[in-house]
């Protein structure tokens, strides 16, 4: 929702991006994630949405704190990507917003509405930036130049992580998510899908056929006789725990 409301922010001239402008569009953006979600709306009690609203309108305050929407103008927002690698790996996704100064430099954007991964969660942080690798490999790539910042913002607590990739680096990184989707294709072919228990396990309503939990996994139905061309999504290929 507040992603909804930023692009909905952004799609204003500058001089009316203020912050009692951004507020204002969280019913609008509320609508916008239900008319996808229709089921979403009704799992919510009348409290429960309006906490929810109010919730939003809090991030979107304490954004400006961070950056003011006035000042710039991003190139776009919730941008879909998609480029061939040379194996053939189709990479596909959508950035928050992308930045491009007038001098030509790249900047990726992502906003988190959690708050930033504290030092002991190393992991945390380390799965946030392979997904804006990801992004910069995707735009290296489809626009032939290399991002100059990735930048996540944390707008639960009001802090900005910026990375600066340089070439060989997210070239080396190319060469992961090849490897990876090979992985996954080989995976595929084979059945071989084996579990990755987390924390995250706690909220997974498949436990009983887990064998991480001492479950049977029900026959395996064989790879689609037709899959996406090579296609990889960020969230496919996210490292868990």
């Amino acid at each position: 929702m507040v992603h909804a409301a930023l692009e909905q922010l952004y799609a204003l001239p500058a001089v009316q991006r203020g912050p009692d402008t951004a507020r204002s569009l969280v019913e609008s953006a509320w609508e916008q994630v239900i008319a996808g979600e229709l089921d979403l709306a009704g799992e919510l009690a009348a409290d429960q949405q309006a906490q929810l609203l109010e919730d939003a309108r809090a991030l979107l305050s304490g954004y400006y704190r961070l950056e003011d929407p006035r000042r710039f103008d991003p190139q776009s927002c919730e941008q879909r990507v998609e480029v061939e690698l040379a194996d053939g790996t189709l990479l596909r996704g959508y950035i928050d917003r992308i930045d491009v100064a007038a001098t030509g430099e790249l900047r990726v954007v992502d906003y988190k509405t959690g708050k930033a991964p504290p030092a002991a969660r190393a992991l945390a942080e380390f799965k946030a930036m392979f997904q804006m690798k990801f992004y910069g490999v995707a735009l290296f790539r489809s626009r032939g130049v290399l991002p100059s910042r990735l930048r996540l913002i944390y707008l639960a607590d009001g802090q900005v992580l910026d990375y600066s990739p340089d070439r060989d680096e997210l070239l080396r990184f190319e060469k992961t998510l090849m490897a990876i989707w090979r992985a996954i294709q080989s995976a595929g072919q084979s059945g071989d899908f084996r579990p990755n228990a987390s924390r995250l396990c706690n909220w997974c309503p498949h436990q009983q056929h887990c064998p991480a939990y001492g479950g049977t996994p029900p026959p395996y139905p064989g790879w689609p006789d037709r899959p996406p061309a090579e296609a990889v999504s960020c969230s496919a290929i996210e490292p868990t725990a």
